[in-house]
Formats: structure tokens, sequence, C-alpha cells
């Protein structure tokens, strides 16, 4: 089967993410930009699917199509850019084998194509009541920390990502415009150095990027995560975004601050994670996306960030 139409050009979102992001911007990513509509159309025809829509506003790095597959079962089909993360993902999905997660039912993640189980895509959990949603996404959350896998395996540590990050965060530093964050980048950073300087406490195959948004209505069960960027390491760090969860809504309510340490105790205790070691997780993510955010020019959305870091 082939596509039902021929509207299969980028989302305006993954287009100005990849060419406004440094960490993405470039040649090889106008030239896959470029292929992208064939690249779609390629595994439609292989893979006998039926275009229904794109997705949007879709990934920032991926391009998410609704199709149906030959026996007209719907399906999602996921293309990526080839920066190595959909291959990281496609094994920690498999790892997961659908549970609290997303099924994959076929792949070509060396070129970034992943066919996936339809989910209810515009209903996460941010359409819950926040005590609720935080619930459902803690009591997901648990379920996919599982054991790092033994032996070989292409996850990066919780350490070695955040070492990059932390690189970035330096060199953000040092620009003007940064003048009046340093003291909480420089206190970010040492959270950071203290926190890897030992063992990991009950080191996790981790979501890496988990956040209420990347939990979606599902058929087989109520809630399922999608998108992971894996790593492995403290489960702290995978919870610290569910701390800034809907920040706009937390920092405009009175006594934000109190409100922002009573959500780490919270959580903290529901999954059995050390505290200090959350609020320092929920420092340093919140410091560096304020900052990489302000540096890519989007700076309300950035110094919000940077106003949570500064609450805890």
């Amino acid at each position: 089967m082939t596509h039902t139409d021929d509207g299969l050009e980028p989302p305006e979102r993954l287009v100005r993410t990849l060419s406004s992001d440094p960490a993405y911007a470039g040649e090889a990513a106008r030239r896959w930009l470029a292929a992208l509509p064939g690249l779609v159309r390629d595994c439609l025809e292989r893979w006998a699917l039926t275009c229904e829509r794109v997705q949007e506003p879709g990934g920032r790095t991926s391009m998410v199509v609704l199709v149906r597959q030959s026996d007209g079962t719907p399906a999602t089909l996921k293309l990526g850019f080839p920066d190595g993360t959909p291959e990281r993902e496609h094994a920690a999905l498999g790892i997961w084998d659908g549970r609290s997660a997303v099924r994959v039912l076929r792949a070509e993640p060396e070129a970034g194509a992943l066919l996936l189980e339809r989910l209810h895509g515009d209903v996460s959990l941010r359409s819950l009541a926040e005590s609720k949603a935080q619930l459902e996404a803690a009591a997901t959350l648990q379920r996919l920390w599982v054991p790092p896998p033994s032996g070989a395996h292409p996850f990066p540590t919780v350490a070695e990502h955040t070492a990059a990050l932390a690189e970035r965060m330096r060199r953000h530093r040092e620009q003007p415009w940064a003048a009046d964050a340093r003291a909480m980048v420089d206190e970010a950073l040492d959270l950071r150095d203290g926190l890897v300087a030992g063992p990991d406490p009950a080191p996790a195959l981790l979501h890496g990027d988990y956040e209420q948004g990347n939990v979606l209505a599902a058929d087989r069960a109520p809630w399922l995560a999608v998108a992971p960027r894996p790593l492995v390491g403290d489960r702290a760090y995978d919870l610290a975004w569910l701390v800034r969860d809907r920040l706009d809504t937390l920092l405009a309510a009175p006594g934000a601050a109190a409100a922002a340490r009573r959500r780490v105790t919270k959580l903290a205790d529901s999954l059995d994670v050390d505290p200090d070691r959350l609020r320092a997780w929920s420092v340093f993510r919140a410091t560096e996306a304020g900052l990489h955010t302000v540096s890519l020019g989007a700076r309300p959305a950035g110094e919000l960030l940077l106003e949570f870091a500064t609450s805890l």
C-alpha cells in the first residue's frame, strides 16, 4: 500500500529545532530534512502502510506519522534524526517490551525508523488534574526502572550524559547574556559534581526525558510512556523533570517555592528516592535547560526555568 496523500513535509517544530539548535544544526540536519518526505514514503512502501496524517506539532527531533497497517490496524510511524537516539530508543523499548511503555511493532533503528503501536497522542497525563497526573506518572515511571542491562549496551550513564551538559553550561556561562545567572550556574555545576562523585544509588535503566507530556493514554493500558532518551544511573535524575512539570502554573501560584520543595519531598517519598539527590538533580537540570533555552533566543521560557531552579 502507499500513502493516501502527499502531505509529508516535516512539521514546523521539527524544522525549527534542527535548524536553530547548535546540537543539531548543520549540513547533515539540512540534508536529512530535505530527504525526510522520501524516507517516509519508502517506509510506507516497504512496510505496506497507509498514511493517515502527519502528527502536529510532532517531535522536536523526529517526524511522527499516523498510519494503518495492511490489515487496517492503526499504528504510528516515527522517523528520528539519525544521531544514535533512535537506536537507543529502540533498545530501551525492546527491554521494556510494552511494560508501561509503547510497544515496537517493526524497526529499522539504524535508519531512524520505528513502527509503534498507536496511542492516543492528543491525551497525555497533562489532561488530568495535577495531583492525579503526578500519581499516575510516578507509578508508570517506577515500572520502567528495571536493572541496567548486563554486559555491553548502547546507553550512556548519567555521569557521561551530564558531563556533556555541564561543559555546555560552562560555555554559556561566559556569555554576556548569562551574567545574572552565573551564581546559579556555579551552584548547579557544584551539585552535579557532588552527585556523580560516588556510585549511583540503586542504578536503573532510565527513561531520560520523563515528563507528563511523554506519558500517553492507551488502549491496552491506561498510560504508556513514549519518546525515551534512555540512560543508566541514578533514579533521582529521571524523576527531576516531574518536579518541574506544569512549571508556569506552579510559579504563578502563591508560595511557589514552598510548593516546589513539597513536590520534591512528595515525589521522593513515593518512589523511595533520596530527596536531597532529587532536589540537586532538579536544580541542575532546570538550570541547564534554562540556560540552553535562553541561548536559543527563547528568553522568557528560559528565565522561567532559571526562576524555578532558584526556588529550590
